[in-house]
């Protein structure tokens, strides 16, 4: 073919193949942080996702709620005069399921991000590292708190079903309640903090069960020990060295609780203020770390 009969290719053509600016609303940062905590109290629960992922959470609630309502029923039956457990008494009574509960969910709602890499693509835009950390202990607090205080309800609505006394028993369902907002807050800070050190969520289950329900035990232990040579002193502070007995300690100092400390020897009101500031110290330092985690966007 002769050269001029060639067709000439343009490299300057501009193809409209249709891309529009977005015009919607912005809906920024608010908006995903609003997002993040929804999906991450849904999945806490195995919401939104497979039916294997519910059945564990959902019978730890369940077990968590037995008991109240056997105790209801009893109290109704008999026509008790006070509730056998109190407000404040029934998390300590059932801290190897709170435990186990949160060793379950921390990792879930840390350890895939860690793990498959996708923390740089929540920092690109518009989400910052205090919304992630914001959303996803807030998100584990409340999930532990609607565990624990879903029996106490269940305990108020039965009291005054069997006609006890509504001022007394208003009165121990609201210390109950501040008891088991703290422990959520401390346990969803630690369990936070020891899931997001490792992608590995098998580890990270294995440190939350060491700490949090292991310890307790261990604590028990000594406590028991001191107690039976006598050192009383001893007893109350060496509930400094578990997650639940610091909220027991707590609760024993400023809300009327009965102490669980062998012997019923809890702190007294100057000490319970140094189990306080603990417990405060613990939240806040768990929220300190997991930003310091976070701000490497390489993970």
């Amino acid at each position: 073919m002769p050269p001029e009969t060639v067709p000439q290719q343009r490299a300057d053509v501009i193809h409209n193949i249709g891309y529009r600016h977005y015009e919607g609303a912005r809906l920024g940062r608010a908006y995903a942080r609003r997002s993040l905590f929804s999906q991450s109290l849904r999945g806490a629960y195995g919401l939104g996702r497979s039916a294997k992922s519910k059945v564990g959470p959902m019978l730890m609630l369940a077990v968590m709620c037995l008991p109240a309502a056997i105790i209801v029923a009893v109290a109704v039956a008999t026509k008790a005069n006070k509730l056998p457990v109190e407000y404040t008494g029934y998390a300590v009574m059932l801290q190897a399921v709170i435990g186990l509960y949160t060793a379950a969910q921390a990792p879930q709602s840390v350890s895939r991000d860690l793990r498959f890499k996708t923390i740089p693509l929540y920092f690109s835009r518009p989400i910052k590292t205090v919304d992630y950390v914001v959303a996803k202990f807030a998100a584990l607090a409340s999930a532990l708190f609607i565990l624990t205080a879903l029996p106490l309800l269940i305990l108020y609505v039965g009291a005054l079903l069997a006609k006890l006394d509504f001022a007394d028993q208003t009165k121990g369902f609201a210390q109950g309640l501040v008891s088991v907002a703290l422990l959520s807050l401390l346990f969803a800070g630690i369990g936070l903090v020891l899931a997001a050190m490792t992608p590995r969520r098998g580890f990270g289950v294995a440190a939350v069960i060491a700490v949090l329900t292991i310890s307790y035990g261990a604590v028990s232990t000594v406590q028991a020990i001191a107690w039976d040579q006598g050192n009383t002193g001893a007893v109350s502070w060496l509930g400094l060295f578990s997650p639940m007995t610091i909220v027991d300690g707590v609760q024993t100092a400023f809300l009327g609780a009965t102490s669980a400390f062998p012997g019923e020897f809890g702190p007294s009101t100057g000490a319970g203020a140094v189990y306080l500031l603990v417990l405060l110290g613990l939240t806040a330092g768990s929220f300190g770390l997991l930003m310091r985690r976070y701000r490497k966007v390489g993970l």
